[in-house]
């Protein structure tokens, strides 16, 4: 099964290598088939499938709609869309749920769907890799991919609590997958962006972060699918690039006024510049000093982390309002898959 491009199961059934008794004939462990290879344990532990479904009607019904995501014949463009069709949330939710300051948590879901078709949504893997939301949907009719950074606390089978907006191993496994199977099925790519970067530390350099962060890196640079990327908020570091920043040639990248566009953020950034400069600086400097001269450093980098610094400069193509975003991706999409790309999908090797 997991050599099909999409995987979906129901609980109550199992996948597994050995079943309970071979198990315990094997190795003498006693497990019952929902710990070892349960519907659950795939869904939220393994991440080997990626649609749990109650039960066959459930599953029969997300299959009709992924097979509704298939182009009719090679280069379709997909062009039966509509500007009619309604999303399930109205524009002016994005104004309760995002705050100005980026301090506000939210399901990034509830953004979704304010932006695409009602009922549209097929969530990829939703109880893996919790820290990014992966979901086809359709925009107007047309089929889309989306990558989008979940701004609340998550809780991990396996890492316990994860932070809004930070990459972990497993989220990165996952969209790399994601990536893949939209290439496959030349599924366009929708990108999210409100991401402080990947996770550091002991713990998350032992999960494998840099190899997983390596997969999604190399899914997106050699994707060949028309590609969007909308700054919803912060774009900070690594998870700039993974999420499909400038380097990555997105076909457009939009982003709404308040967000923010750095290497890092603001505090973290200043405080290494200053230490910088307080070190080189060949005279003593009081307190007072470096006071007034980490203030300066960090009014610097707030000014230029503003995004109207990078649109000035051209590392974003537009500012657009929250309650014009559906219209201006309907809009760009119709423009993108323009002509269809003939390029060839080839990942290269993938560290697993």
């Amino acid at each position: 099964p997991v050599l099909c491009d999409k995987i979906l199961m129901t609980e109550g059934s199992g996948l597994y290598l050995a079943g309970p008794q071979l198990v315990k004939a094997a190795i003498g462990q006693e497990t019952d088939t929902e710990t070892l290879g349960g519907a659950a344990m795939h869904a939220e532990i393994s991440g080997t499938v990626d649609f749990k479904e109650k039960d066959d009607p459930a599953a029969i019904k997300r299959l009709k709609s992924l097979i509704g995501l298939l182009p009719d014949k090679v280069g379709d463009q997909r062009s039966a869309v509509s500007d009619q069709l309604k999303t399930e949330f109205p524009a002016s939710k994005l104004y309760e749920l995002v705050s100005a300051d980026g301090r506000k948590e939210y399901d990034v879901r509830d953004l979704i769907r304010c932006l695409v078709d009602a009922g549209s949504l097929d969530e990829y893997k939703a109880d893996y890799g919790k820290s990014i939301v992966c979901t086809f949907a359709r925009l107007g009719g047309r089929p889309v991919g989306i990558v989008a950074n979940q701004r609340m606390r998550v809780q991990s089978k396996t890492s316990g609590l994860q932070m809004p907006g930070v990459i972990y191993a497993d989220s990165a496994d996952k969209s790399a997958r994601f990536i893949m199977d939209c290439n496959q099925t030349r599924v366009p790519l929708l990108f999210l962006q409100d991401v402080s970067g990947f996770m550091v530390g002991k713990d998350a350099e032992q999960s494998g972060i840099i190899r997983s962060g390596a997969k999604m890196v190399n899914a997106l640079s050699n994707s060949t699918v028309p590609k969007i990327t909308l700054i919803t908020g912060g774009s900070f570091g690594a998870g700039n690039y993974v999420m499909c920043g400038k380097a990555f040639d997105p076909r457009f990248i939009f982003a709404w006024p308040h967000a923010k566009y750095a290497v890092m953020g603001a505090a973290q950034a200043s405080d290494v510049v200053f230490n910088i400069l307080a070190k080189s600086s060949k005279q003593e400097r009081t307190k007072e000093e470096l006071d007034a001269l980490r203030a300066q450093v960090k009014a610097g980098y707030v000014e230029q982390t503003d995004i109207r610094y990078g649109a000035a400069r051209g590392w974003v193509d537009a500012l657009i309002q929250p309650h014009d975003t559906r219209g201006v991706l309907l809009r760009a999409f119709a423009l993108a898959g323009r002509p269809a790309s003939k390029a060839s999908f080839h990942t290269g090797v993938i560290q697993v």
